[in-house]
């Protein structure tokens, strides 16, 4: 298990003062790269061998954002390895270990020359150790896709969404999302099914389906063959079961 003490800073936040749901995404992702780092499986670990994490999807749950200057501590953890598949749950904690927001994710170890899954190797699975499951409700990684939407104009993936994977990093895709929602939209669950890579000036089309307490964007390209599949909650579906604080 591995954490890291912040602060919210005032580049993190929204007009109201809050944590955005890009900052809490970037939290999570750099916990996971500080864990990695910590067990020596670092960022130049993982190019020496020919190999990347890539994230296939998110679940992720907002029992509240954090305000401007408020301490919390990122948490993360390995649950399970299998085969190509790796699963990692998330915790952002408050004062008095106030359970702020959770998530589960799945990734699959690739081939970065051949661009095919691989087995993870028994080291990993020695250095980042295996912890319980957070007891939340996970659901399919894959997202149903809407029959009806409305089509917005083409997005081209500018260079600053692109990591060092040469790929648009994972929060970009959520955040490109976010701007087709309605502004009273309180989103309490997101939830992102990442289908393949985008990469630099890829043409997005983004496809959007509203309900009452659902929307669906789904990032799509020319084929179409979609890049990624983000469903929005207004209500959380992947309750805790137990009570709202951090172990």
């Amino acid at each position: 298990m591995y954490q890291f003490e912040s602060r919210v800073r005032y580049s993190e936040v929204d007009s109201g003062g809050e944590l955005t749901w890009l900052a809490l995404m970037d939290y999570f992702q750099d916990c996971s790269v500080f864990h990695s780092e910590e067990h020596d499986l670092s960022l130049s670990y993982l190019t020496q061998n020919h190999i990347a994490w890539v994230l296939s999807s998110w679940q992720i749950c907002v029992n509240r954002m954090p305000a401007l200057a408020e301490p919390v501590v990122v948490r993360t953890w390995a649950y399970g390895m299998k085969g190509f598949y790796g699963y990692r749950n998330f915790e952002l904690c408050g004062g008095q270990k106030e359970r702020l927001a959770y998530a589960n994710s799945v990734w699959v170890l690739i081939d970065t020359e051949t661009g095919r899954p691989v087995k993870i190797p028994q080291i990993m699975v020695d250095r980042y150790g295996l912890y319980p499951q957070l007891p939340m409700n996970c659901c399919e990684r894959k997202i149903r896709v809407p029959e009806t939407y409305r089509k917005e104009e083409p997005f081209v993936v500018p260079q600053y969404f692109i990591d060092t994977n040469q790929h648009m990093n994972n929060s970009r895709y959520v955040q490109t999302a976010f701007q087709y929602l309605p502004k009273d939209f309180a989103v309490q669950e997101v939830r992102v099914d990442y289908r393949r890579a985008a990469v630099q000036s890829d043409i997005l089309i983004p496809k959007v389906t509203l309900e009452e307490k659902r929307a669906v964007v789904v990032l799509d390209a020319m084929e179409p063959k979609p890049f990624a599949v983000i469903e929005f909650l207004s209500e959380k579906s992947a309750g805790i079961q137990e009570n709202g604080t951090c172990e």
